[in-house]
């Protein structure tokens, strides 16, 4: 039976839940197009099934921050979804503040040695360093997912070079994201 992941590509075009804006790129733009060539990868594996948050660009979840996020975690829930990978940018005061992060619930979670394989891989593939794996379970989407869940944070849309590379070439981050699930599940 076919491993099913849930993408979810982080905030909404517009408000609510717009996600952050520096060097002319929009965190939106770049986790819904990094999540569509995951989806491509996945769906290409006849060992997995993919579903994602916004299928299409204008698709907005929800009428606030907290319905967005619920709409979200309750499609991976209804689906069947077994693992959640939220894609998101982040975002520093420092233009110099750079590399890959993740956060999952807990470290007992089969989440944490996801996250640890995908940032490897989206190191390999990115060459952006890799800041680690951090426990936050207040974060709502990985509280209330019924399946381990982890939010990845592809690079800083504040730091020039990386917000370049993340509008530039989004299929490089799928890929490392891709690679490290492969990884997670023995597949490489």
């Amino acid at each position: 039976m076919a491993i099913k992941i849930y993408i979810d590509q982080g905030h909404n075009p517009e408000n609510p839940n717009a996600g952050a804006e520096a060097n002319g790129v929009k965190e939106q733009d770049i986790s819904y197009a990094v999540g569509q060539a995951l989806f491509a990868l996945l769906e290409n594996n006849p060992a997995f099934e993919a579903r994602l948050s916004r299928p299409d660009p204008e698709v907005i979840l929800g009428t606030s921050n907290t319905t967005s996020l619920a709409a979200r975690v309750n499609d991976a829930n209804a689906w069947g979804a077994d693992y959640f990978i939220s894609i998101h940018t982040n975002a520093a005061q420092s233009p110099d503040a750079g590399g890959s992060e993740a956060f999952v619930y807990s470290r007992t979670s089969p989440a944490f040695p996801l996250a640890e394989d995908i940032l490897q891989w989206l190191r390999y593939e990115t060459g952006l360093r890799t800041r680690g794996v951090f426990v936050r379970p207040g974060l709502y989407v990985l509280r209330n997912t019924a399946m381990p869940a982890t939010l990845i944070e592809l690079g800083f849309i504040t730091n020039p070079e990386e917000a370049s590379l993340m509008s530039e070439d989004p299929g490089l981050f799928a890929r490392g994201i891709y690679r490290g699930i492969q990884q997670y599940f023995g597949m490489l």
